[in-house]
């Protein structure tokens, strides 16, 4: 069964960096100048500042494969019809983050329900 609160380890990484960053501000020399200041607190957001951003919603999708054909032949479908998809059996799936990939991974079963374990996490460059 699944938990309620996401298994986001990367997070409890971003808390203790920011936890370092502060204790290194705290035991700084007080004559920084106000510039270094802004610059450090812009690129290090605090946990209770991101909040608000943890609760938005995104759509996550499981793709185990994808195929083209053209409109008639998708018209004579009809129940028991089998389309075949780009995946061979054993390949990895795509796990996409709003329409964006992110990751790969496997198909599992959890009880009488599909899940899927992330195997490889895709890191785009922005």
């Amino acid at each position: 069964m699944m938990s309620d609160k996401p298994n986001r380890p990367e997070l409890d990484e971003l808390t203790e960096a920011e936890r370092q960053a502060a204790d290194r501000d705290r035991s700084a020399p007080s004559a920084t100048s106000s510039e270094e200041a802004a610059a450090r607190t812009a690129a290090a957001p605090r946990s209770e500042d991101l909040g608000a951003v943890y609760e938005i919603p995104v759509q996550l999708s499981a793709v185990l494969g994808k195929t083209t054909l053209p409109v008639s032949q998708l018209l004579r479908l009809g129940r028991g019809a089998v389309v075949e998809l780009d995946r061979k059996v054993g390949e990895p799936i795509d796990i996409l983050v709003n329409n964006r990939l992110v990751a790969r991974g496997e198909v599992v079963i959890l009880d009488d329900r599909l899940g899927v374990t992330m195997t490889e996490i895709i890191k785009t460059e922005t």
